[in-house]
């Protein structure tokens, strides 16, 4: 079969690997290079960004190097390239274990995978991209990298320590993305409170959110990972104070047992957690909190994971996503006994959703006979397909809406609920 010159991109991981692809992607575009991204069909060159933060992640990261070899090996690809956080963190092993990958490259390597690509590496396109979201919303990373020691996390170990982006190169990007057309930009970040502190011996966050709510045309900001610890409660009076900043706290707390998150390293205890949304939902009315949790942690006992529950069950989390432990190497956790049986960690994880899902119907069904501002994602079978400010894209609740004259995919509307399920609510679309 007659193979193109084009190169497939396929993305695996979180967003920050979708803005790194994006801007591999705008390296090659800018250098006349065909490139696509997640494409099945026949290219010169696949480029496989992988992701090696936890056990799934890795092994849906192998097999689909392994896919692509196969690939190869058909005649269907000449080229089979590995960047990102599983080749930065596993290299040699990979370069030992697996063969007919023309070359592996980490997460600060973009140079060598342009050149390798047969393409120049142009330093006036830093911060260019080709977004692979819909065109109405972009990722912008505001840094890379983590200065936190979580015993369980091996981000440090990939990402290496935390580098601040300086601030007029982010207000370019943004700038650069709603030109484009975007409407929405997600800030993102290992840690985003932590912005500014190497660059500007501060926390500056809030001046540059100051500065991003002033761009025109910039309706929705959107704050996704703001680590508890040290958490600037300043910022809370600018997301409030601006009515282009989300009403949404992304706020991965893991936690609520003392004895656990010190074994973490998360310096932070329960009674600060506490005090830390009460703050929140004091000065940001309304606000949705996103938070994440980790059961089966090393020594975490039964009557650690009721805690954990009544805890969620009290708080009642508008959004909520939960994590088994799992035991990495070269991780501060890794030093314990992972001495919680796999089928444990399954069942508490199932046990929290459901009461997560419990919590959220009633959520929901709190909404239903509420007007709603929604940007409209896509159109899917029946339904068009939106988001409030309360929910991020792939993670969070959609809206779906019955077709409607004149509806289109990458503009606001205001909605009426008319129903709800457990992570959905039901609209149309609404007259005064």
């Amino acid at each position: 079969m007659h193979k193109s010159k084009k190169i497939n991109i396929i993305t695996l991981g979180c967003s920050k690997n979708v803005v790194d692809s994006e801007l591999l992607m705008g390296q090659l575009r800018a250098n006349h290079v065909e490139v696509v991204h997640n494409s099945n069909e026949p290219a010169h060159a696949v480029v496989i960004n992988t992701c090696g933060f936890i056990n799934d992640a890795k092994e849906e990261s192998i097999d689909t190097i392994l896919q692509n070899i196969e690939v190869k090996k058909a005649g269907l690809v000449n080229k089979v390239y590995v960047m990102g956080c599983l080749s930065q963190r596993y290299r040699k092993d990979l370069e030992r274990e697996i063969d007919h990958v023309d070359g592996f490259y980490g997460t600060n390597e973009l140079t060598r995978i342009v050149g390798e690509l047969g393409a120049t590496f142009r330093t006036e396109l830093i911060g260019e991209r080709v977004i692979t979201t819909p065109a109405h919303y972009a990722y912008l990373k505001i840094s890379e990298g983590c200065d936190r020691t979580c015993s369980f996390c091996a981000i440090p170990l990939i990402r290496g320590k935390h580098r601040s982006k300086p601030v007029e190169d982010i207000l370019k990007e943004a700038e650069q993305l709603v030109e484009g057309g975007v409407k929405e930009i997600i800030l993102i970040a290992q840690d985003l409170t932590y912005y500014g502190v190497d660059l500007y011996a501060g926390r500056e966050l809030s001046g540059l959110l100051e500065k991003l709510a002033s761009i025109p045309g910039l309706d929705w900001i959107r704050l996704q990972y703001n680590y508890p610890a040290d958490f600037p409660v300043g910022l809370l009076n600018v997301i409030n104070n601006h009515p282009n900043i989300c009403k949404y706290i992304d706020i991965p707390l893991q936690h609520i047992n003392d004895r656990i998150l010190m074994s973490m390293r998360r310096n932070f205890n329960k009674k600060r957690t506490l005090q830390l949304l009460d703050a929140i939902r004091e000065k940001i009315p309304g606000v949705a909190i996103r938070t994440t949790m980790i059961v089966g942690y090393p020594g975490e006992t039964d009557e650690d994971f009721r805690e954990l529950m009544s805890f969620v069950k009290d708080q009642a989390f508008d959004r909520l996503g939960v994590f088994t432990y799992s035991h990495e190497e070269d991780t501060r956790a890794y030093r314990l006994q992972d001495n919680i049986p796999e089928p444990v960690k399954l069942a508490r994880m199932e046990e929290l959703m459901n009461l997560q899902q419990d919590i959220s119907l009633i959520r929901n069904n709190s909404r239903v006979g509420s007007v709603m501002k929604v940007l409209i994602d896509r159109q899917e079978e029946d339904y068009f397909v939106g988001r409030t400010e309360f929910d991020s894209p792939e993670v969070d609740n959609e809206v779906l809406i019955k077709p409607s004259k004149g509806i289109r995919i990458g503009q606001f509307y205001d909605v009426r609920i008319t129903s709800a399920d457990f992570f959905d609510l039901y609209a149309e679309a609404w007259k005064d």
